[in-house]
């Protein structure tokens, strides 16, 4: 039994020994960077000097105290006249009448009062003319007849 363990030991011995080489070389070829991934990290590190170099600070509402900022500050924008369409448009004529319902209500008991009274009249007055040419044609045919 010694003598089976001691191989079996070893086995495992040798395979985890091959599995370390395996991640040594994996862990080689993630540190060694390739010629790409160096070009790729040097084109992002000009670009972002470029950036840096040509960056055009643009100044809206301040004025920086560095000479060099103040050539970024913007004139402020020129906004377009406005119309207003109804100022352009003539104002329509405003009737100076007071709301009145309310005056109606408290003196529409004495307009009827005096409506009945104005046809009372109306109607005397029509009797009275009325009299007035029947006497007429009647005294106007008394005279001729004798």
């Amino acid at each position: 039994m010694d003598g089976g363990g001691e191989e079996s030991i070893e086995a495992v011995a040798a395979a985890r020994r091959e599995r370390l080489r395996a991640l040594k070389a994996a862990q080689e070829l993630l540190n060694t960077p390739d010629a790409d991934v160096e070009n790729d990290k040097y084109n992002q590190e000009q670009q972002e000097e470029e950036e840096e170099e040509n960056a055009n600070m643009k100044f809206r509402n301040y004025l920086p105290h560095d000479k060099q900022l103040q050539e970024g500050k913007l004139a402020p924008p020129v906004l377009p006249k406005f119309e207003d369409p109804v100022l352009m448009a003539p104002p329509p004529e405003e009737k100076k009448e007071k709301p009145n319902w309310d005056l109606r209500r408290d003196v529409q008991k004495k307009l009827d009062k005096l409506e009945r009274r104005t046809q009372k009249a109306m109607v005397t007055l029509m009797e009275q003319e009325e009299a007035k040419r029947r006497l007429k044609e009647d005294g106007g045919e008394n005279g001729v007849q004798d």
